[in-house]
């Protein structure tokens, strides 16, 4: 209690701070505090979304008996995640896996743990997948490709990333030598965004439904199950709370997200700048952003000169033939090699060719890592 003065009156104050030991219980109902008044929880979702505010429930921290890190894992996820965190080589997996916080008090781990380096999480958790769908048109009648994407979450993500380039259009600029500038028909980064979102904040306590990314003439839309904490929906895009504080961790570790609610203002900016539309966003139950397409992509000459300026408008699909062909007809070669015959396409471009390539299982590298090379696989 204190007092204040108010127009030459002393007015008493008491101010009661939010409790530690919640949830508070009266006659078997749980209560919470809304202002003035006190609302009981009456729906499952708004009392998980009160445990997880109050940080007493967390789907990733939940033990996992039947996984085992050390036997179970997914060694090149594990290897792209040192990489992707800047981890000392020397620095044993042990240690690294202590250091997450990816054990209980009893040693065993969580579900975290199997989500994230498992080689299959799939298998204990059949709704831990993504799902990529293309339509034909605006309406959802007629499916053109359809795949589910399985794996550890950081490989989910990067499947579905390759999944997405080999269906959007992109745009080469081409002036002067060197590197031709790819301008995609919607900003790549805005899908990093929300695909990094759905999987560290979906709600992974219902089974029901999985995250799905939906590719329409006019649209593409990202949706995961789960829609706003209520702290979160108070001030959207300003606010950032994670259903999944450990899965976040991680790939805040591998810098794919940031820590700040900076990530709606990005893809807004993002959007803004490719001259679209901002971002749609519906977040009643199953959180989803819709990225507007464009009907026809940049335009310009196919053929012009090297310094003339010129636009080429193509399919990733035809960069990906193109690396396949070098392959087949080069047995053995590295990317760095790929790149050389082709460079007008940046590097990164081949890198996600390759590993589109490698997902579908057309080709394979053999040998040593500095040695080896790509070769086609015989069906």
């Amino acid at each position: 209690m204190y007092a204040v003065d108010i127009d030459n009156k002393s007015v008493w104050v008491i101010e009661v701070p939010s409790g530690k030991d919640k949830p508070y219980i009266f006659s078997g109902s749980i209560f919470v505090r809304e202002g003035a008044n006190s609302q009981k929880l009456r729906t499952v979702e708004d009392m998980r979304s009160f445990f997880q505010e109050c940080n007493k429930i967390f789907f990733d921290h939940i033990p996992c008996p039947k996984f085992n890190i050390y036997t179970e894992a997914d060694e090149q996820n594990i290897k792209d995640f040192r990489r992707e965190s800047k981890l000392s080589p020397e620095t044993p997996d042990k240690q690294i896996f202590e250091n997450l916080m990816l054990f209980n008090e009893k040693g065993v781990t969580k579900n975290a743990a199997a989500m994230f380096f498992g080689k299959h999480p799939e298998n204990m958790f059949p709704h831990v997948v993504v799902r990529c769908v293309l339509f034909k048109g605006t309406t959802k009648v007629y499916i053109i490709d359809d795949k589910t994407f399985g794996g550890p979450l950081y490989q989910q993500y990067l499947q579905a990333m390759a999944w997405l380039e080999s269906k959007l259009q992109v745009a080469y600029k081409i002036e002067g030598p060197g590197p031709r500038e790819e301008i995609w028909e919607i900003p790549l980064t805005v899908f990093k965004e929300a695909i990094i979102n759905a999987l560290s904040h979906r709600d992974y306590y219902e089974q029901g439904a999985t995250i799905i990314i939906e590719m329409f003439d006019d649209r593409v839309e990202v949706s995961n199950p789960g829609g706003l904490l209520p702290i979160v929906a108070k001030d959207f895009g300003h606010k950032s709370m994670t259903r999944n504080p450990l899965i976040f961790g991680l790939f805040t570790r591998m810098h794919l997200v940031e820590k700040v609610a900076s990530g709606i203002p990005r893809m807004k900016e993002a959007m803004k700048e490719a001259g679209l539309p901002e971002p749609e966003f519906n977040t009643n139950g199953i959180f989803t952003v819709v990225f507007k397409r464009k009907y026809s992509v940049i335009d310009g000459g196919t053929n012009g000169g090297a310094n003339g300026g010129a636009i080429l408008v193509t399919s990733n699909e035809d960069t990906i033939n193109r690396v396949k062909q070098i392959i087949y007809n080069n047995a053995g070669i590295n990317s760095k090699k790929i790149n050389q015959l082709l460079p007008e396409i940046s590097k990164r471009t081949i890198e996600r060719c390759i590993q589109k390539l490698r997902e579908d299982k057309i080709i394979e590298f053999k040998g040593a890592s500095k040695i080896g090379g790509y070769y086609i696989i015989k069906h």
